[in-house]
């Protein structure tokens, strides 16, 4: 499953991303791309997680994990919400895929550094 890992994570953000972007087109199918595709992305962190003792980067795993199961909640309430209510929970996902995005590369070279 470690070999599947990347290429899971790059073909899940093109789902994600496909998925969101025809949801808008009321596409019937575009919820269930993207949902697969949000799956597909947390698999890959799941799989991609930290075994290290830092507990800097144990957290930003952490908060990257949350980050992908909001994107999969994202998927759900396409399918079950009343109304844009997987909007707010992609934005949740996207904001704290984005914090770790960044602040992962920074702390594991600060990690290295010491």
């Amino acid at each position: 499953m470690k070999k599947l890992a990347p290429s899971f994570y790059v073909i899940g953000g093109i789902m994600l991303l496909v998925g969101a972007a025809t949801y808008i087109t009321e596409w019937f199918y575009s919820s269930y791309i993207y949902l697969i595709g949000a799956t597909l992305f947390a698999l890959a962190q799941v799989n991609m997680g930290y075994q290290g003792k830092n507990k800097n980067l144990k957290r930003l795993y952490g908060q990257q994990l949350l980050g992908a199961l909001f994107l999969v909640a994202a998927g759900v309430f396409m399918f079950f919400g009343k109304q844009n209510e997987w909007i707010l929970m992609l934005t949740i996902g996207g904001v704290f895929q984005l914090y770790t995005a960044f602040r992962i590369p920074a702390v594991e070279k600060k990690d290295k550094e010491t």
